[in-house]
């Protein structure tokens, strides 16, 4: 299929398809705020080939979420703590719940 390329990427929560301007837009902020979370290292966006800035779907999610905090008054580097923070503890949650599949199933199939 020849839109499978163009398709996928589309689909792709990593393509970086959004500008810096679109990015602000689309999340209500300035292009500062999206340039302040690269400073903290909270988002990285990628470079087209001409320099500029491009963010994917994900990015976006993580810049609305500090967006949110910082609406609510959290200084913009505590915001990117926390949500550095949460992601950490989600994947912690994540691995520690494919432990306990794995024990359940290694201490089911013994006892069978």
């Amino acid at each position: 299929m020849a839109d499978s390329p163009l398709s996928d990427r589309l689909d792709d929560d990593d393509y970086p398809a959004y500008t810096m301007g679109r990015a602000a837009e689309m999340l209500g902020t300035t292009p500062g705020f999206l340039r302040a979370l690269g400073e903290a290292r909270l988002i990285t966006p990628l470079r087209s080939e001409g320099g500029h800035r491009r963010y994917s779907r994900y990015q976006l999610r993580i810049a609305a979420r500090a967006r949110e905090l910082v609406d609510q008054g959290t200084p913009i580097e505590a915001a990117c703590r926390i949500i550095i923070l949460e992601d950490q503890l989600e994947e912690a949650q994540r691995i520690n719940a494919e432990y306990r599949r794995a024990a359940e199933e290694a201490s089911g199939g013994s006892e069978g």
